[in-house]
């Protein structure tokens, strides 16, 4: 077992999927389907959480969370919060009596945003306030995840090509530990992720952005 597999964060298949369920073992029993485990995943936006949902709504209960205080301008905020609306609906329309995908928002604050990046308002895009942003919103997700009763939380920003995936691995990571969850460590730009998400945003007729979110990150 390598040390990424030993981590608390959740790297490997956590329930099975539709394949392994029910199954004939070579010892001559049946497994017992296995109940889908509970995944808080939070969302950057719509398109970007088009292909993570694609890929994990039939491996968990997903409940999809859109907190985003860095959106700083609140008609940006509103567009994409109506676009991640807008996929969900077509996405569960599309899969009545397979999986259902909920929806949960947090607190919209940009305030709370501007005050846990002061003094990085200089920072090139990807440096430290986006690491703060991060933390701010991983932080947020898992204590939601513990209020509300989910094993696991995750994030779709590691589908993002602009987006840290290690530094998103290690702040999950450990806020896993901090609340006592397992933190879905996955790089969802592997296998064409992004391109995916291109693809059903197209399909969706998303709206997709073109900044990150935050007022600095325009320039």
């Amino acid at each position: 077992m390598t040390n990424k597999e030993k981590k608390i964060c959740t790297t490997a298949q956590t329930a099975c999927g539709s394949s392994d369920c029910g199954t004939f073992f070579p010892d001559g029993k049946f497994q017992e389907p296995v109940e889908k485990r509970s995944l808080l995943l939070h969302s950057c936006c719509g398109p970007c959480s088009t292909a993570v949902v694609e890929r994990l709504a039939e491996e968990f209960n997903v409940t999809v969370f859109f907190y985003n205080p860095c959106i700083t301008d609140q008609e940006e905020y509103l567009r994409r919060r109506s676009a991640q609306i807008q996929f969900l609906e077509k996405f569960n329309e599309e899969n009545i009596g397979k999986t259902r995908v909920l929806y949960k928002e947090g607190d919209y604050r940009p305030g709370s945003f501007y005050e846990r990046t002061k003094g990085h308002e200089s920072d090139p895009e990807g440096g430290a306030r986006c690491l703060l942003c991060f933390r701010q919103r991983l932080e947020k997700t898992a204590e939601t995840a513990s209020l509300s009763g989910h094993e696991i939380f995750g994030t779709t920003l590691s589908v993002s090509p602009h987006k840290n995936y290690k530094a998103i691995s290690e702040i999950g990571c450990q806020l896993a530990l901090q609340y006592g969850l397992s933190f879905l460590d996955r790089d969802f730009k592997k296998k064409n992720g992004f391109g995916r998400s291109v693809e059903l945003s197209k399909k969706y007729d998303l709206y997709r952005q073109d900044y990150c979110g935050c007022e600095y990150s325009k320039r």
